[in-house]
């Protein structure tokens, strides 16, 4: 009873419409301290931080260039042939954007959920679940902007981005991680063991290989381009390369709301599984 009194008084007086549509207890505006407290944590370890920006890089040295060599053009989403190069490393960005938000927000969780029982300590403070969903998704999302930042850098020097529309590739990279970040935490709270994470590789490494990532969409069957076309690393593919390519249009506001949708639904349901696990 103690406990639940506290957190009542450690409501923020100034969260608005956002308190009242979240569950009394769940939500004590302390989410920068779990990042404060992971940015100490990692202070010794940066170069593990940095190391996950260069397997994207890799790929597109390997892939784009070396591969690249052997296919003369590819089919933009404009219709206008591109290089190989300049289709692969808009859709390698999207997919660093996934793979950093989906590892950070899943193996990482699981850890200090399960075994460092990191997260029974936060809710002895004012902290509730969701503020440690949002402050995990947003160390997550702080990993996938430094990843996406440097990839970026690499494309514009070696001459992948061709319009300024390029500029708002970042924030779009943030909005996918975020994505992604929130499904995968969610998805981490019905994990009960080690073993339950090969279902994260069995739908990860799908998404890499078949999201028009190396390939065009128009190469596969018809029954599969449709099954493609609803995955959201699709979506974020699409994204990256119109704004890369300088081929922007209103139907790109359908990604972006596909995007916040999953967003949202994560970030609830990850909230409301913490609570239920650590509280319950």
């Amino acid at each position: 009873m103690t406990q639940t009194l506290d957190r009542e008084r450690a409501v923020p007086a100034s969260v608005g419409l956002l308190w009242r549509v979240i569950p009394p207890g769940l939500y004590g505006g302390k989410a920068s301290v779990l990042v404060e407290r992971a940015a100490v944590v990692n202070r010794r370890a940066w170069f593990v931080l940095v190391g996950g920006a260069f397997e994207p890089m890799l790929f597109l040295w390997s892939l784009g260039l070396g591969f690249g060599q052997m296919v003369s053009a590819v089919t933009g989403p404009d219709g206008q042939p591109i290089s190989y190069a300049a289709f692969v490393a808009p859709a390698l960005l999207a997919a660093s954007a996934m793979n950093g938000a989906v590892y950070d927000a899943t193996f990482n969780v699981f850890f200090k959920f399960k075994y460092l029982k990191l997260y029974d300590a936060m809710l002895a403070t004012p902290m509730g679940p969701m503020d440690i969903a949002i402050g995990e998704i947003a160390w997550a999302l702080l990993r996938g902007g430094l990843y996406s930042a440097g990839f970026l850098a690499v494309m514009l020097g070696m001459g992948l981005i061709v319009s300024p529309w390029a500029l708002l590739a970042l924030p779009v990279a943030l909005l996918v991680a975020f994505a992604f970040a929130a499904v995968g935490m969610a998805a981490t709270t019905f994990m009960r063991s080690w073993q339950d994470f090969d279902l994260v590789q069995l739908a990860v490494l799908p998404l890499f290989l078949f999201s028009t990532t190396f390939y065009p969409l128009s190469v596969y069957p018809g029954w599969l381009q449709a099954v493609v076309s609803w995955t959201p690393l699709y979506h974020a593919i699409e994204l990256m390369r119109g704004l890369t390519l300088g081929v922007v249009g209103w139907g790109m506001l359908g990604h972006v709301a596909y995007f916040a949708v999953m967003a949202a639904v994560g970030t609830v349901v990850a909230s409301r599984r913490l609570g239920k696990l650590l509280l319950g």
